[in-house]
């Protein structure tokens, strides 16, 4: 398995960056006709992440995410940390490639070092 972080362009700043969950979503109930005192803690996927970027970054998330789809997945790795996995470095190419031809330099995917 073969993973890499995801860069987008900054709309504000032009800057790459890539989204990171600092705490994650909390979902609650509000009854109409009692207290209900249930909440569920759960962390987004990497598409939820990526189509909340929408009007930070200079792309259209859906977009992205179509882009990557073909090549690999979208995982939050660590309930943290954006990254594409692919299978082989071969995908890895063909995912820079069309990322680069749809997007410029407005996104990119960096391989992470494994450990």
């Amino acid at each position: 398995m073969i993973r890499a972080k995801l860069w987008f362009r900054c709309a504000a700043m032009h800057d790459p960056v890539t989204p990171v969950v600092v705490r994650p979503a909390v979902l609650g109930w509000e009854a109409k006709e009692r207290t209900v005192e249930l909440q569920i803690e759960r962390a987004f996927t990497g598409e939820e992440l990526v189509r909340r970027m929408k009007g930070w970054v200079t792309v259209d998330p859906q977009k992205a995410i179509d882009a990557i789809q073909r090549y690999g997945r979208l995982k939050v790795l660590d309930d943290r940390d954006l990254v594409v996995e692919v299978e082989t470095m071969e995908d890895f190419r063909k995912l820079q490639g069309a990322l680069l031809a749809s997007f410029g330099k407005e996104m990119e995917a960096e391989l992470i070092p494994k450990k």
